[in-house]
């Protein structure tokens, strides 16, 4: 096993409690600090500026933010919060792609069906037609409409989808 490969097992921290005794004290950690009913976002992002941007627009809509620059574990990420609301994706990422990452999020039970938006500054007629085909709930390109943007979120949280190159 190389160095790179053995750094990557590493990184995600073992956890001694099964799936429903973690799920149970998050359910219980968000019961307990009132923050089961703040929405929760997942940013999985590369670029720190459109990071911002995102996390700013959703922080004003009262989402608590979380970010994932990477594209590595983002589904065991995701599955380890009380509740995630939205997962807005970029599509190239330094390590994994958003389509791959949207089919082990669609594989889990605990995410689903959380909607995800995915976002990409390589924007093509193909590429969105692909993302119509893997279930992405959404797909715009960079850079983000910074008038439109939160409107296009809150039309994808009402079961809607955007798709707009």
């Amino acid at each position: 096993m190389s160095p790179e490969e053995k750094n990557d097992q590493q990184e995600v921290p073992q956890s001694t409690l099964n799936d429903d005794e973690r799920d149970s004290l998050a359910d219980e950690q968000a019961s307990e600090s009132g923050e089961s009913d703040i929405p929760y976002a997942l940013i999985v992002e590369d670029t720190l500026s459109n990071f911002l941007f995102i996390g700013q627009v959703l922080t004003k809509m009262g989402f608590h933010c979380e970010w994932n620059s990477t594209g590595r574990y983002v589904t065991e990420l995701a599955e380890g919060y009380p509740r995630i609301d939205i997962i807005v994706l970029d599509i190239r990422l330094p390590y994994e792609d958003g389509f791959s990452i949207l089919e082990n999020l669609r594989a889990s039970e605990k995410v689903k069906d959380v909607p995800v938006l995915a976002i990409t500054a390589y924007a093509s007629e193909k590429q969105l037609k692909k993302a119509q085909e893997v279930g992405f709930n959404g797909y715009l390109a960079k850079p983000l409409d910074s008038d439109r943007f939160q409107d296009q979120v809150d039309q994808i949280l009402a079961g809607g989808e955007v798709w707009e190159i």
